[in-house]
């Protein structure tokens, strides 16, 4: 890392020469200064790009041009200035006679531009962390990069799948890992012989030297993939245990890992197949990678510029940032958690319903209308560092949009809602209590309609109904959207895969340029991957007694081939991701009715499928930014999920066998909250499906026309875009995406980012470029890993053996009052009901005659009926 910085260096050290070079071939160099603000790009990138500039010809500056225009036009992302100037060099065929001066400085201007996106990044936040030197002979896959990262995989999986259902949980991230990588790296730096031996024909160390950059994302990569559990343990847990579907054979451990495996390795078939959508362009940011890119060039980097006045290296930094929030984070979450849950609001007037359920942020009644919610940045759910400002402002908005909705769903008591909490994210029953699903199942998980039919339809309170219309919206708005705006990225990347031309090739920017060096990993490799994790799959499902045919994996796998690529393209532009869970859910309920076993397959195989295929996409362009060959990112990849996954399935046999499990007297706290929640999730889902609340005549039938509302907006959009241009930073997904966060959270989860990320993403990037590109991902880096690691400390130091502090200041946010009582806006009389008498009168048929074409699916109500929701 040092050598390329060095090289860089040596092309803009001598600037007064530069300049004089540029003076005589072209005319008169723009100010530097200037062009910084202009072009969004530090110094030393202006520099090197006024240099590559004396190489372009004008044919080349004007198919830049053309190629900003025509790639970038509608590109959020990238620089508007950019964008002008692109479209003024182009279009104004005049100003080249009518003002020679003027030209020539936009010429000048464009050559600089065309040669910042040919020999650079064209976006500011990419250039900021990553660079665009490389130096192959680095070394990446060294023996001690594969021991520190394998004995992290195994540590993380161990403590996250111990933990995962004990209460209070503890989670270890893989950016601990990264943190604790660099000192473990440099104690077998300093400790491992520096003999050279021979294996395979090539000369190896133990030692190659200085722990360097490659090794270090490489043990980050590991821990990427290899901290997480397989999703099917989840399975296997409401399979096993007694009070849930009880049955004794799936603690088969051969069944399990076969399960395991696969649903852990076809992620990887897929992200293989989608780089070239998702890894390859340009266009795929992958904003998280940032940050943890941020994070390895503060702890390898030896270049220290000075950004507008700041010498502190990014390294002193990060630990200045770190040292704080470390000390900070005991606070909010142990010593004094009213600042987390600052529900300043409710203490005024403790017992008004209406107050708490406006304004009220615990995560149970109120929809957090607070301006002042919290002092804890782990509340945030949208980070406000990483995240583009437009992500932000979009996902704040569509969180406006559903709050008014939600209150007025819960003040006209719209589908009884105001006998809920409003901001639950539980089920009901017709008497106001928690829905008992072992009433409405037999011994065997199965439905049992005389059970529902003597107990109670499933109800929803107004902000969990609204959230399931935003989520069919935005299932339907992906769709489109994608189509309309990447549509030419898209056909690009299917001729590439179906003409069997390379991938990486076909892309020409710098990074996709250094790549090429290295032996790219052939598309069998991921392919025998996909198809050998589909036989896993079958076999683990149809050689025991599932009750599920095999089919359901194919089944599951074809889902998320549809919608991997278009949610992989939005969360790699905006860091904002879509989940597949309610939809695999919604088909498969409908599919497998009654069965909540192959629900919960088909759920495994495509909403999990799909959140892999992602992740390990992202880790693939984790890899591209820091030119790590790639086949030593795929077996870094195999090996480490391998790994975790054989450690996950074992301690989970382990926590099987332990007394009292899942039980709410468990002595070591092993409720398995999470596990119950996925268990009433199966139920309501597959074993009553999803007919019995949104088909003909249920409950919530209306919302199914969301799905024809979400597919509807983007094209309006996409259309009302060409006229009005401030539209442009409107993005539909991610707006729908702002609804998603009630039930349980709220306003307080995202309202705190926005004016976090206007200071840092627009006021400090605009104004001080140089500090935002050497400090903004620095920071975000090293709040995470502080709150992480405290939380770790606090957790294992004091709440694993019950010691808590007992005061006002940890104790008044969840008292007596209507925000943490959850107080509903009805109350029903003793031994009253509300909604029909019986589940099985709400079920009613209606005619052919009266049903919508959307009936492909199950029967709809008529519009009339179902445009009640609008209002």
């Amino acid at each position: 890392m040092a050598s390329t910085e060095v090289e860089k260096r040596s092309v803009t050290s001598d600037k007064a020469s530069l300049n004089e070079k540029f003076d005589e071939k072209h005319g008169p160099v723009p100010d530097v200064a200037v062009l910084e603000a202009d072009i969004q790009a530090v110094g030393p990138d202006v520099e090197e790009a006024i240099a590559n500039a004396e190489n372009l010809t004008e044919d080349e500056v004007r198919d830049a041009a053309k190629h900003i225009i025509e790639y970038h036009g509608s590109d959020p992302n990238f620089n508007p200035a950019a964008l002008a100037l692109a479209n003024t060099f182009i279009e104004d065929e005049d100003l080249k006679n009518s003002s020679p001066a003027e030209w020539e400085k936009v010429y000048q201007e464009m050559r600089i531009e065309a040669a910042l996106i040919i020999y650079n990044s064209p976006y500011a936040e990419v250039r900021a962390v990553v660079d665009n030197h490389d130096d192959p002979t680095i070394p990446a896959s060294t023996f001690r990069a594969w021991v520190i990262g394998l004995i992290f995989v195994a540590a993380g999986a161990f403590i996250n799948q111990l933990f995962s259902i004990r209460y209070p949980a503890i989670t270890v991230g893989s950016n601990v890992a990264q943190v604790l990588g660099y000192p473990a790296g440099k104690l077998f730096e300093a400790i491992l012989p520096r003999t050279q031996f021979k294996l395979f024909g090539q000369t190896l160390s133990l030692n190659p030297g200085p722990f360097n950059m490659k090794e270090h994302m490489v043990i980050t990569i590991m821990a990427n993939v290899g901290f997480s559990s397989p999703y099917t343990n989840y399975v296997v847990f409401v399979q096993y245990i007694p009070r849930f579907f009880n049955m004794s054979w799936a603690k088969d451990f051969s069944y399990q890992i076969l399960i395991g495996l696969s649903t852990n390795f076809i992620g990887y078939g897929l992200a293989g197949l989608t780089r070239r959508f998702l890894v390859y362009p340009v266009h795929a940011i992958w904003y998280a990678n940032l940050a943890t890119i941020a994070l390895n060039r503060a702890f390898h980097s030896g270049r220290n510029d000075v950004a507008n006045g700041w010498k502190v290296t990014r390294l002193r930094y990060f630990l200045y940032c770190f040292v704080g929030m470390f000390v900070y984070f005991w606070f909010p979450n142990y010593l004094f958690q009213a600042l987390s849950f600052f529900n300043w609001t409710v203490w005024i007037d403790p017992q008004n319903v209406n107050l708490s359920a406006v304004t009220g942020l615990t995560g149970v009644s109120g929809l957090g209308l607070n301006p002042i919610p919290t002092f804890d940045l782990n509340q945030l759910y949208v980070d406000p560092w990483i995240n583009p400002f437009y992500t932000v402002m979009n996902t704040f908005a569509g969180a406006c949009v559903a709050f008014p909705i939600i209150l007025a769903l819960w003040y006209n008591n719209v589908w009884n809602t105001g006998y809920i909490a409003i901001n639950s994210n539980a089920v009901w029953n017709n008497e106001g209590g928690r829905y008992n699903v072992s009433r409405v199942v037999d011994q065997h998980g199965l439905f049992n309609p005389d059970g529902y039919r003597n107990y109670s339809p499933a109800y929803l309170s107004a902000a969990n109904i609204l959230l399931y219309g935003f989520f069919f919206a935005v299932y339907a708005a992906t769709i489109s959207h994608t189509m309309l705006y990447h549509r030419s990225e898209i056909v690009k990347g299917f001729k590439s895969l179906l003409h069997r031309t390379g991938g990486l090739q076909s892309h020409n920017d710098i990074h996709s340029r250094l790549m090429s060096a290295y032996k790219e990993v052939p598309e069998w490799w991921y392919m025998l991957v996909l198809v050998i994790s589909i036989g896993l799959g079958a076999a683990g499902v149809g050689a025991w007694p599932t009750m599920t045919t095999p089919a359901v994996v194919l089944y599951g796998v074809f889902l998320a081939m549809i919608f991997c690529v278009p949610i992989g393209i939005i969360y790699a532009t905006t860091n904002a991701q879509v989940t597949l869970n309610v939809l695999a859910e919604f088909i498969g309920g409908s599919w497998f009715e009654g069965n909540a076993l192959a629900m919960n397959f088909f759920k495994s195989y495509g909403y999990v499928t799909t959140a892999h295929t992602l992740t390990f996409a992202q880790d693939l362009k984790l890899a591209h930014y820091t030119h790590i060959p790639p086949r030593v990112t795929f077996f870094a990849q195999m090996v480490a999920t391998f790994v975790s996954t054989f450690v996950a399935v074992g301690v989970m046999n382990f926590q099987l066998g332990l007394e009292d499990v899942c039980s709410p007297t468990n002595k070591d706290h092993f409720y398995c909250y999470g596990i119950q929640t996925f268990f009433t999730a199966s139920v309501l889902w597959g074993t009553l499906g999803p007919k019995k609340m949104f088909g003909v005549g249920a409950i919530y039938s209306g919302l199914v026309w969301c799905f024809l509302i979400g597919f509807t907006l983007p094209i309006i959009l996409f259309f009302l875009t060409k006229r009005y241009k401030f539209l442009r930073s409107v993005h539909l997904p991610v707006l729908l995406q702002g609804g998603l966060y009630y039930a349980p959270g709220g306003l307080n989860n995202i309202w705190p980012a926005v004016p976090l990320g206007w200071l840092f993403n627009v006021y400090i990037k605009k104004r001080y470029l140089a500090w935002w590109s050497k400090y903004n991902y620095i920071t975000t880096t090293a709040f995470s890993a502080a709150i992480a690691i405290c939380a770790i400390v606090i957790f294992f130091a004091l709440q694993y053996s019950g010691i808590e502090v007992d005061w006002v200041g940890n104790s008044y946010p969840f008292g007596d009052n209507c925000d943490s009582n959850a107080c509903p806006l009805l109350t029903l009389a003793e031994d009253a009901h509300f909604g029909p008498v019986s589940a099985s009168s709400r079920e009613r048929c209606r005619a052919p005659c009266a049903c919508t074409p959307l009936d492909v699916f199950f029967s709809l109500p008529p519009p009339s009926v179902s445009l009640s929701l609008l209002w």
